[in-house]
């Protein structure tokens, strides 16, 4: 079966533009491939590159080399090459993300800080509000929350928000930072059910979790990052 999602010998070095232009090598040699319907779940301690990996996947960072190729209907797609406005695209069409951090414009409700990623693809606002209402719901965010902006909310709050608006578009790979790292063991509980159902219906996720509990409920495969070290 054709993997969603492979990397290739992917590597990834930061320039230290205060310190001279220093380069800082993060990985190197990064090759895995993740079936649809399949969660691989990147492990290694603190530093090792497990974020920079998923960050590379998405589009924030450049990979300097190595090919990151995700299934676009019967060809295969290179995010390494891909422009700023082909990712954007492939952000609407192919990959979720669910960061460490929620980010969304100040003042915007909450039910449409979700919603977004389905009315951008041209799902109407109204449907696109109810199945918002109802993702928020089931992670337990209390209707009276739903028109007030997530910035207000508590950290554990606006990661069940971030969780919602990632997990809410049905997308064929999605990348999970932590998803569960705010979150008590009830919300736990409901996020594994959501990677489960995702992957039930065909999505190949990567995931960067520390919680032993939690990897071992969702994983299919863990990858052990530090074998992917850069050479000093």
């Amino acid at each position: 079966m054709t993997p969603a999602l492979e990397l290739r010998d992917v590597g990834k070095n930061f320039t230290m533009h205060l310190q001279g232009g220093m380069q800082l090598a993060v990985v190197a040699g990064v090759t895995f491939s993740v079936r649809a319907g399949e969660c691989v779940v990147l492990a290694g301690p603190s530093g090792a590159g497990k974020s920079s990996i998923l960050k590379m996947i998405f589009g924030n960072y450049r990979c300097d080399q190595g090919q990151i190729l995700i299934r676009d209907g019967a060809s295969n797609f290179d995010i390494a090459g891909a422009t700023p406005r082909q990712m954007l695209t492939l952000r609407n069409t192919s990959i979720g993300y669910v960061s460490q951090f929620l980010r969304a414009v100040p003042r915007v409700p909450t039910i449409d800080v979700v919603a977004e990623p389905l009315i951008v693809c041209g799902e109407p606002r109204e449907a696109a509000q109810a199945k918002a209402a109802a993702m928020l719901h089931r992670l337990n965010i209390r209707d009276a929350l739903l028109q007030l902006p997530p910035a207000t909310f508590s950290g554990g709050e606006q990661q069940r928000v971030n969780i919602a608006r990632g997990f809410l578009p049905d997308l064929p790979v999605l990348l999970l930072d932590e998803p569960t790292a705010s979150l008590d063991a009830d919300n736990r509980a409901v996020v594994e059910d959501l990677i489960k159902e995702k992957k039930q219906h065909g999505t190949a996720i990567v995931a960067v979790v520390h919680d032993e509990n939690v990897r071992d409920a969702i994983a299919d495969r863990v990858i052990e990052v530090a074998q992917f070290a850069a050479a000093a």
